[in-house]
């Protein structure tokens, strides 16, 4: 997939590495299997891949470095702006991969050796500039600027990736599909996505542009924390956005909430690949 380099699972793991060795973008997967029928897991494979001499490598692996090989966006503006929120140095970053346009917004003096205050905002055109009461984004963008203004310095990062990555399109037939009794993950899930289909991959290289090495990063999200951590940002600390629910959201944030802590502890098993010069087993 062109749109997004983070690499999500095995199966885009094993056409990444082919491409890198410059060989045909396709691979072979498969399951490697216990002796009990279980599904073997890291260690298991760990243990495969040392009997049979064969290399093995971690899907974190192949995306560290690929961020310290490749440049994925590149800086095309910058701009004073002025705002009701401060005066904030505003720069433009054009992705390499699919185009588009991603802006950070800088306030006050950042010093590289101190920890930044950052908020990573996905894109929602319904929240942020229509006002949505079906999600909690616009409340959060604002809520997020403000605590950038109290704090005298920070970086709100705007990434244009709308409808937790599926697009603005599917993300009115997401809705379509919740006002027929599905919950978020369901209604992704229904339209053939993940149920998150977010890339933070972008987001090192441009806090990097700004000289920020560790962030104190506003979220309520557990998981965006991880997703920062996987490719190379420092998250020392996280602060919570505190937003009241609606009566239009506050049953529905509740549901996705238990169904991601759900799903998240179905998938806590790490994706691996083992690979030999002729073939890459999953």
């Amino acid at each position: 997939r062109q749109r997004q380099m983070c690499i999500r699972d095995s199966t885009e793991a094993a056409v990444d590495l082919s491409r890198l060795a410059g060989l045909n973008p396709s691979g072979v997967i498969c399951e490697i299997m216990n002796d009990d029928g279980t599904m073997a897991r890291l260690k298991d494979c760990e243990k495969f891949a040392k009997k049979h001499k064969i290399k093995i490598a971690t899907i974190a692996d192949l995306i560290s470095y690929r961020l310290k090989k490749e440049s994925l966006v590149d800086q095309t503006a910058s701009c004073e702006l002025p705002s009701h929120y401060g005066d904030f140095k505003c720069y433009s970053y054009e992705s390499s991969i699919d185009k588009k346009t991603h802006i950070a917004l800088v306030l006050g003096d950042i010093k590289k050796d101190k920890e930044t205050l950052v908020r990573v905002h996905s894109e929602c055109l319904t929240g942020d500039l229509l006002g949505s009461y079906r999600c909690d984004c616009g409340s959060q963008l604002h809520v997020a600027l403000e605590m950038i203004k109290s704090e005298g310095n920070g970086v709100l990062l705007y990434l244009r990736q709308e409808g937790r990555g599926i697009g603005l399109v599917n993300k009115i037939r997401a809705y379509e599909l919740q006002d027929k009794g599905m919950d978020t993950v369901e209604a992704n899930e229904a339209l053939g996505f993940a149920d998150d289909e977010r890339d933070y991959s972008y987001c090192k290289e441009i806090l990097s542009s700004v000289d920020i090495s560790s962030v104190k990063l506003m979220t309520n999200n557990p998981r965006k924390i991880k997703g920062l951590e996987d490719v190379g940002i420092n998250v020392s600390e996280r602060v919570s956005i505190e937003v009241d629910p609606n009566k239009h959201n506050e049953v529905k944030q509740a549901l996705d909430k238990l169904n991601l802590e759900i799903k998240q502890s179905k998938n806590n098993a790490q994706n691996i690949f083992i690979f030999s010069p002729n073939s890459m087993i999953v």
